[in-house]
């Protein structure tokens, strides 16, 4: 995972755990939405490269 990862996963961390606070969303529902946001993110500021939620969620797992 190079920096530019890092750090798309690190603001899309910060949003979600906001989205929560506020309850935007659940605690359950976490997963379905993590990926989509991280992707966007990383879509945002790599420049427009295309990011495939099921791989983010792989990368995600350590897998």
């Amino acid at each position: 995972m190079d920096s530019l990862e890092k750090q798309a996963l690190q603001v899309a961390k910060e949003i979600v755990v906001k989205f929560i606070e506020v309850g935007r969303i659940s605690p359950a529902n976490f997963a379905e939405h993590f990926s989509e946001i991280y992707c966007e993110i990383l879509t945002t500021v790599s420049g427009g490269g295309v990011c495939d939620p099921d791989a983010a969620e792989t990368k995600k797992k350590g897998a």
